[in-house]
């Protein structure tokens, strides 16, 4: 018993340290104590060493199971076996830092995720600058990202009701939903959101809220968040989500920082939307600044001289050849030949136009001091001159005004070489041009003996489309020249259809041509000699002991004004047989026409005047006038001799250039010079005249004579009379004068500038007699000559000239006014003066002066603080293009040209005192 005893005790044993060595020693858990044929005691003691070995090992097991997921990256598992003391300790020391690892964990993946998130939303709106595609693309990614099934994303836009919020992008919206894509500030929880700045959550929505709806079917939100958009306190825009569940607190952090980044994106799209348009509006302003200055540039270039333009374009011809044809020498030496000859021309016309402004200063500075004393003279103030004496001055003063009419001829030839001439279309009755020569050369042929003619075909037009002024021009110049050269015979003017194999090359042939011949039975003119004189400066005969005088211009300008008109003048000769020259005009011009007239539906423009002065009288009844066109008014003007002064002051107000009372409705305006009363009486009774000019200065009381007749006619006592004096008249003779007055329209004036402005203020009038009479009150009873001298006494004038001839017959003019007068050389001597006499009133300065010219004298005097406002007058004989404007630019207050007209200069003096 004792030895079984004894084994069992030593295999217990052996057992128990197997056992013992394997868990303790050996690390291997699992092993089992096994003891045959125990029982009791020693049974229960191995039981116990297994469950010991066993607890061991399950627990050692658990642990390192838990311990390997953790290390797997796998932090869902715990250590659940059942344990004690330190075991169980050690459990829960494990457990615990698997949960800690695991927040860690879940804190750093959600840090992640919202950080790669906000990245990835960030990354859709780069390179973006269209908000509406921005939202769209955020809206796609955002609404699924933070698992929600809604989404709506609300812009702020500026309007005049304030600040909305504009629907610009969404996601799962449903068709036809039951909401609004416009908020107010305020309105709803999208505008209370924009206003006060902060995220709006909602959960357990109620069912009809909104529905998130797909394929399958509909389901009520269980989860709604407003975020605002917003950067420095600036709302700009709002989000809308909604999902099935609540949303989290990592997905509402994200949501938070997106809309921060939002902000700062859209702001930057805005801005950059706004950077461009600034671009735009700064291109487009560049734009149009360019174009202003294009358009400077053009015009600057279209006031540029002729010259020039040929200079340019010639320039741009030799590069143009240059690039193209360098490596040709024959065109390239042609070139080169054509271009020295276009410098040359501009050089020529360089030179012309320095020469004719020259001419014309030279020329009208002499013609000046003859024409203002000669009128000086003619008007006697003095009444020391006799009758004989006053007609010489008259005849000195004609022939000095025949000399500006050359010197104006010469210019006129200038202008249409240069193509300053220009053309006023304007329809012509034919009956009333033929009337005009009738009237002005039959007393012409008829006192050289010779035979005058007209003749017009019946199928010529009643009326031609041309400018009538030129017209007039061309054929005064042909009948002159008829008469001029023709001894015996006769003139014959025929105006005719032209033949189509007639026509000289050049015409305009849009309609019929009308042939004008002028036809003589002169001195001819030999074969070679037919070409040349259309010349400037060019005659048949150009020797020193010619017969005929002249300058040759007429035929010259006239061939110029035939082509400026579409047609062209031709001419036939036999020597000693007699010449005829032909015109030939289209009888309509449609491609001037139509352009005269867009310019009149465009703008009002004066109507067209027609002048007959020269000494000529029209006879003639008035042509029949078709319906709504408007009668011819006519102005008689009657004085001592042929183109005299009122004439000219007749041409001036309504003549030329047009004037306030030549419109359109009033048709044309025909002037008539007649020399003395009995011929002035026998064009009143030939035909109604809408005012008369009367010169109360013409001997044998013409004037008065005159005026008597019409009082005598019933049907001419309302005609009105303008009377001019240029001389003091007596108190009886001003006093009859009154006395007529109050019968009949009748004003006597003083002033040759107030007499111009009352010519053109009757001619406005729609029946003669509309205007209301100048009258003069009682204080006006004393001459015009006095008012003025009155007016002008005492003041001191400054004169700057060098020549003394003027100097002389200015202050001639001055002194007789009661004007102190001083005098100076040249621009220089003449600053010196006015500033050696501060008490000068006016200066009167001429352009063309040695050391230092007019021009820079009057810019000096103005940067002079003291005399800036002193009239200073330019009294020139540069009457070239431009030279008006260019003494004004220089500081001029006032232009007159010369010769002047001393009633006119003193009028012009009085004018700037009485302003000042």
């Amino acid at each position: 018993t004792i030895n079984t005893m004894v084994d069992q005790l030593s295999s217990f044993a052996a057992e128990v340290t197997r056992v013992a060595r394997e868990v303790g020693s050996e690390g291997r858990l699992g092993g089992q104590a096994e003891v045959e044929g125990v029982s009791g005691t020693w049974k229960r003691l191995t039981e116990n060493v297994n469950e010991l070995a066993g607890n061991l090992t399950s627990q050692v097991r658990a642990i390192a199971e838990v311990a390997s997921a953790v290390a797997e990256g796998d932090l869902t598992r715990s250590i659940t076996v059942e344990a004690s003391g330190e075991v169980a300790e050690l459990k829960d020391n494990i457990n615990a830092m698997v949960g800690s690892l695991r927040e860690t964990t879940q804190a750093n993946q959600e840090q992640d995720w919202l950080k790669s998130s906000l990245a990835h939303i960030s990354g859709l709106m780069q390179g973006h600058r269209d908000l509406s595609v921005v939202a769209e693309l955020v809206m796609e990614d955002l609404t699924p990202l933070v698992s929600a099934q809604y989404g709506a994303f609300y812009l702020a836009e500026d309007t005049p009701a304030g600040t909305e919020l504009r629907l610009v992008g969404s996601y799962g919206r449903p068709a036809g939903v039951d909401g609004h894509d416009r908020f107010t500030l305020g309105e709803s929880l999208v505008g209370q959101a924009a206003r006060s700045r902060r995220v709006i959550t909602a959960e357990g929505v109620p069912g009809e809220y909104i529905g998130i709806s797909s394929g399958l079917g509909k389901a009520t939100p269980g989860g709604l968040i407003v975020l605002p958009i917003a950067v420095e306190d600036q709302v700009l825009g709002v989000i809308e989500l909604a999902s099935f569940t609540p949303f989290t607190s990592i997905h509402r952090d994200f949501l938070e920082r997106l809309a921060e980044a939002l902000g700062v994106n859209v702001n930057t799209i805005l801005a950059n939307a706004r950077t461009d348009e600034l671009l735009e509006e700064s291109q487009r302003l560049t734009g149009e600044l360019q174009a202003r200055s294009e358009e400077l540039q053009v015009q600057q270039e279209e006031l540029q001289r002729s010259n020039a333009e040929l200079e340019d374009k010639a320039k741009l011809l030799a590069s143009q050849n240059r690039d193209i044809e360098g490596k040709n020498l024959q065109i390239e030496q042609a070139r080169q030949e054509l271009e020295d000859r276009a410098q040359q021309l501009s050089l020529a016309s360089k030179y012309k136009s320095e020469f004719l402004a020259n001419m014309s200063h030279e020329l009208r500075t002499p013609l000046n001091s003859l024409l203002i004393l000669a009128q000086l003279l003619a008007q006697n103030p003095s009444r020391n001159l006799t009758p004989k004496q006053v007609e010489y001055a008259g005849i000195i003063h004609s022939a000095g005004s025949d000399l500006l009419q050359l010197i104006n001829d010469i210019l006129d030839l200038s202008k249409v070489e240069a193509g300053k001439m220009d053309i006023n279309l304007e329809q012509v009755p034919l009956r009333g041009l033929l009337d005009y020569i009738e009237v002005t050369f039959r007393p012409m042929t008829t006192q050289k003996g010779l035979s005058f003619a007209i003749a017009s075909a019946s199928r010529v037009p009643s009326e031609l489309v041309t400018d009538d002024a030129r017209l007039r021009q061309v054929l005064r110049n042909l009948i002159s020249n008829a008469i001029k050269f023709t001894e015996r015979g006769g003139i014959e003017l025929c105006i005719e259809p032209a033949g189509e194999e007639e026509v000289p090359a050049g015409v305009h042939r849009d309609g019929p041509v009308v042939a004008f011949r002028v036809k003589d039975t002169g001195i001819g003119i030999a074969a070679q000699h037919l070409e040349t004189i259309f010349g400037a400066f060019q005659q048949a005969d150009g020797t020193t002991s010619r017969k005929y005088g002249g300058t040759g211009l007429g035929l010259s300008i006239s061939r110029e004004i035939a082509h400026l008109l579409g047609g062209a003048l031709t001419a036939q000769s036999t020597p000693g047989r007699g010449s005829t020259f032909t015109l030939y005009l289209p009888a309509a011009r449609a491609d001037l026409l139509d352009q005269t007239t867009a310019d009149e539906q465009g703008m009002p423009v004066p109507g067209e005047v027609t002048s007959a002065l020269s000494g000529n009288r029209e006879l003639s009844a008035p042509a029949e006038q078709a319906p709504g066109q408007a009668q011819p008014r006519r102005l008689l003007v009657i004085e001592e001799r042929q183109r005299g002064l009122l004439s000219l002051v007749a041409e001036s107000a309504v003549g030329l250039e047009g004037s306030p009372g030549a419109s359109d409705h009033h048709g044309h305006v025909e002037v008539i010079t007649t020399v003395g009363a009995q011929e002035a009486a026998a064009a009143l009774a030939a035909e109604p005249f809408h005012c008369v000019v009367l010169e109360l200065d013409m001997a044998e009381g013409q004037a008065g004579a005159f005026l008597d007749a019409m009082d005598g006619d019933e049907a001419l006592r309302h005609v009105p009379v303008l009377a001019h004096s240029s001389r003091q008249l007596g108190a009886d003779r001003e006093q009859a004068l009154r006395a007529r007055a109050a019968g009949r329209p009748l004003e006597v004036l003083g002033s040759l500038d107030e007499l111009r402005e009352r010519i053109a203020l009757h001619l406005s009038a729609e029946q003669p007699g509309d205007v209301v009479a100048l009258v003069r009150g009682e204080e006006s009873r004393q001459p015009r000559l006095d008012t003025l001298d009155e007016q002008l006494q005492g003041c001191t004038v400054l004169v700057v000239d060098d020549d003394a001839r003027n100097l002389y017959a200015i202050t001639g003019i001055l002194e007789l006014h009661g004007m102190r007068v001083l005098h100076a050389e040249d621009g220089r001597k003449g600053i010196e003066c006015l500033k050696a006499h501060p008490e000068i009133d006016l200066i009167l300065m001429d352009v063309m002066m040695p050391e230092m010219d007019g021009y820079a004298a009057t810019a000096q005097i103005r940067q002079m603080p003291e005399y800036v406002d002193l009239p200073v007058i330019a009294v020139t004989a540069k009457a070239m293009p431009g030279d008006r404007d260019k003494s004004l630019a220089s500081g001029a207050s006032d232009y007159v040209t010369k010769p002047v007209d001393a009633n006119d200069l003193v009028a012009c003096i009085r004018r700037w005192l009485k302003e000042q």
